[in-house]
């Protein structure tokens, strides 16, 4: 009966006798009511209540103990955590760093963006997260826009002047008109929309894209002559110089030089408010696929309306098939690079410009004793569409794969992620 006592708080009247006889209530047993309103708050401060709270603590907060794998995760992505403005944007870190939606299941999550959720709340509900950082938008348009203009006034200047000029001095100014011409568009695709996101050094891509525009240029007059060549098997000359030239292509992708720039640049824009606005991963791709395909269709008529006219100026023909491939798929490509993924547009330009080497190749191999077998595929073509079908079909399906393979890795939340601070 005394046990219950003790443990039956309501009967506190039988309670102070039974705990007056304990050593430290013994100096004072006569004055119980005056005692009383001491022992009340006195089991708070005795060891024996404290394992009860413990235990209430426990089931509270299961998921913030040493054992959570969330939070480990992120203090493993801490600076990822804190940068961040939404969650979407710590789903396409994770991404990136190969997080799957399998990966998620074992954090209790459905799929990643669940995971990214929760990563996000706890971190603004824990109070570590700074101050957001400022939306990461391209750079202010005055300067990069001034860039992609000078590859088309310089490359007009060129081709003006070489169809002013003869012998001797056309060379020269061909020359010079193809050093500066190129030297504009290195500076233009180092800053701005088109630049790569490392600001590294062009890579190996570059040697390909120089000589497939200058197939543009030399490669359909080279072919053509060298397949109604004469016994010799040398490309029959003409009164301008050793075969002829197409200068339309080439004056019209340097021209859509800041074409490109606005539409990738409406291409990042759009593509990081779409990121800011989505609920989900795969809402996000559903969005800007449809984006991707109207922002290369942009660049194509663009492309398209800068050959009708060069082609009217320069009174040439427009190539429309050659330079309108040739044209996708530098396009393609350079987007691709500009949001980190240069690997597929390098093999995939190298491939091309072996595939146009090779036919030329195969046509003055095949003068050759036994050998005139190698160069049936080429004449065919060039006899049933021209020299421009050989650009055209390794061009185009070169665009195809590109397009294919960018439909798949620029619709994903990383690809649009904002790039990191520099320290």
């Amino acid at each position: 009966m005394t046990g219950l006592g003790e443990l039956d708080r309501p009967e506190a009247p039988a309670g102070p006798g039974a705990r007056g006889a304990r050593p430290e209530q013994a100096p004072n047993p006569g004055t119980p009511p005056a005692r009383a309103p001491e022992q009340a708050p006195s089991p708070a401060t005795t060891p024996e209540p404290a394992p009860e709270k413990a235990a209430d603590r426990k089931p509270s907060a299961p998921r913030r103990g040493a054992a959570d794998p969330v939070k480990a995760l992120m203090h493993r992505h801490r600076e990822l955590c804190e940068r961040a403005v939404d969650p979407l944007e710590i789903a396409a870190g994770l991404e990136a760093h190969g997080i799957t939606d399998r990966t998620a299941g074992r954090f209790r999550h459905r799929d990643v963006f669940s995971l990214a959720e929760e990563m996000y709340a706890r971190v603004s509900r824990d109070g570590d997260a700074p101050a957001p950082a400022a939306p990461a938008t391209p750079r202010a348009r005055a300067d990069w826009a001034l860039l992609t203009l000078l590859p088309g006034t310089l490359c007009t200047a060129a081709v003006a002047a070489v169809h002013l000029t003869h012998g001797r001095s056309r060379l020269f100014a061909a020359a010079a008109g193809t050093l500066a011409v190129a030297l504009a568009l290195r500076a233009a695709l180092r800053r701005g929309p088109l630049s790569r996101p490392d600001r590294t050094a062009p890579g190996r891509a570059t040697t390909w894209t120089t000589w497939l525009v200058a197939y543009a240029v030399l490669g359909n007059g080279l072919l053509d002559s060298a397949v109604a060549g004469g016994p010799d098997g040398l490309p029959t000359g003409t009164a301008d110089g050793p075969w002829p030239l197409t200068t339309t292509p080439v004056l019209a992708l340097a021209l859509v030089c800041a074409p490109a720039a606005w539409t990738a640049h409406l291409f990042t824009v759009r593509a990081r408010r779409k990121l800011a606005a989505s609920r989900g991963l795969e809402d996000f791709a559903a969005a800007v696929r449809p984006l991707l395909l109207g922002v290369v269709a942009l660049f194509m008529g663009a492309l398209a309306v800068l050959l009708t006219l060069c082609a009217a100026v320069l009174d040439e023909p427009a190539a429309y098939p050659e330079a309108l491939t040739l044209g996708g798929l530098l396009f393609l490509a350079r987007l691709l690079t500009t949001h980190g993924f240069a690997y597929a547009p390098a093999v995939v330009l190298t491939a091309t410009a072996t595939i146009q080497a090779a036919a030329l190749a195969a046509v003055f191999a095949s003068r050759l004793p036994g050998c005139g077998v190698l160069a049936t595929p080429v004449e065919a073509l060039v006899t049933t569409w021209g020299a421009g079908s050989v650009p055209s079909l390794a061009c185009g399906a070169a665009a195809l794969a590109l397009l294919v393979h960018a439909t798949r890795k620029l619709t994903r939340a990383s690809a649009h992620a904002p790039p990191e601070p520099s320290r």
